[in-house]
């Protein structure tokens, strides 16, 4: 298509136009996300029932969508709700303003200022109404098993996704945090209860949900120990209040790759045992929690190193998911491994609002534009970027949409 001014919406509040740019993924040209993605002209959707339509000023950058480029592990082009399928537009972070709204939304009207989170659901399923919507047979992340996501003009959610957007962050820095942050408030607050005292062992401290997972631990007044890469790294840990932190790159012989022979393995526990104690001596003790997303290559680690009765909770197997670990120590010291995907919106709701009083900030690297948006991507997949990617979308420079005083992004080069 030629070359659009997404900035340039001609349409009021209320209003939509007839068609939109969108980055768009298509079946027969998966692969890396460079080329897979592909600005097209796009229909605008128009809202359903207790459906919304947002113009995307900013939108974060998750690997979600490199998965969905590759078409691995699974292809998305037949999730969604676009009448010929194979049409993916990515993107499962946004900031923007309510444009319209649908059949029975009464909470938000054109021109609210939002962020959007990445949790749907269907209204009929029993599950939205009395036990949680992550246990709903419908449910999906936006973004990526749906057909609308934000690296477009337009993006069209349910009324539940939208949470007001903080006023003391820029739409690039609102557009960073969502999926990220909401997943590990789920994590440590819903589903192991953290408390002031509580000590945690969190892995890639600095990376994506590590940043967040830290911030947590400091304002509950939870002692952590973060696992990071370099000692870049650890200084930002210092700066979000880590209790202190532990460079793996010690500790190369605990990694577990499944491969190993029976002396290699005794080794390798030879390794995380020293680990563990290393992590003992900065908290004072065993932790009560463990944070996971790295899967493989450290879940035989975190089951021996968390405390009799203590928890491991993951959200994602980064290095591999067929997970194997020496058993005895789970069933004899009565540990629980806990699944957690992302946040319902209430617990989302309650996070932001950590966010809009300053206690927890979002950690962004840069800002890209809206003609990068494969290149974002493409960063992902090279394992070249340096921290987490905003897109500008609507928004013509950054540093806009700040409407009042308070602390905003940490920029840095971490985290992924």
């Amino acid at each position: 298509m030629a070359t659009l001014d997404v900035t340039d919406v001609n349409v009021e509040p209320g209003t939509l136009p007839e068609t939109m740019a969108a980055w768009v993924i298509r079946e027969e040209r998966e692969g890396e996300p460079r080329d897979a993605f592909q600005l097209e002209e796009i229909e605008v959707p128009q809202p359903g029932a207790f459906e919304v339509i947002v113009r995307v000023m900013a939108a974060g950058v998750n690997y979600n969508n490199v998965w969905a480029a590759l078409g691995q592990p699974v292809g998305v082009w037949r999730y969604g709700d676009h009448p010929e399928y194979g049409h993916h537009i990515g993107g499962s972070d946004a900031s923007g303003i309510v444009w319209k709204v649908g059949e029975g939304v009464t909470k938000w009207q054109p021109g609210d200022e939002v962020i959007i989170h990445c949790n749907q659901a269907s209204y009929e399923d029993i599950e939205v109404h009395g036990l949680d919507p992550l246990a709903a047979p419908s449910q999906r992340i936006w973004g990526y098993e749906t057909t609308w996501g934000s690296f477009a003009q337009f993006t069209k959610v349910q009324a539940q996704q939208l949470i007001p957007k903080p006023k003391n962050l820029t739409w690039e820095e609102s557009a960073s945090y969502g999926l990220v942050y909401f997943t590990a408030y789920r994590m440590l607050i819903t589903q192991c209860n953290i408390q002031a005292g509580s000590k945690v062992l969190i892995w890639g401290a600095a990376g994506g949900l590590g940043v967040f997972a830290t911030q947590l631990c400091k304002i509950t007044g939870a002692e952590a120990v973060g696992v990071v890469s370099s000692p870049e790294k650890g200084k930002l840990l210092e700066e979000l209040g880590i209790t202190g932190w532990i460079d793996r790159n010690e500790y190369k012989g605990m990694m577990r790759t499944g491969d190993e022979s029976p002396d290699e393995e005794k080794a390798r526990f030879k390794e995380s045992r020293r680990f563990s104690k290393a992590v003992n001596e900065i908290l004072g003790g065993q932790p009560d929690i463990v944070f996971e997303h790295v899967g493989k290559a450290t879940f035989p680690t975190s089951v021996f190193a968390v405390k009799p009765f203590g928890k491991v909770v993951i959200c994602a197997g980064t290095t591999g998911y067929n997970l194997d670990f020496d058993v005895r120590y789970l069933w004899m010291r009565q540990k629980q491994i806990i699944g957690s995907h992302f946040a319902n919106a209430y617990e989302c709701y309650k996070a932001n609002e950590l966010i809009e009083q300053g206690l927890i900030r979002p950690v962004l690297w840069r800002t890209m534009p809206f003609d990068e948006v494969g290149e974002a991507h493409q960063l992902m997949r090279d394992n070249k970027h340096l921290g987490k990617i905003s897109i500008l979308v609507g928004a013509k420079e950054t540093g806009q949409g700040k409407t009042e005083e308070g602390p905003g992004a940490i920029y840095a080069e971490v985290g992924n």
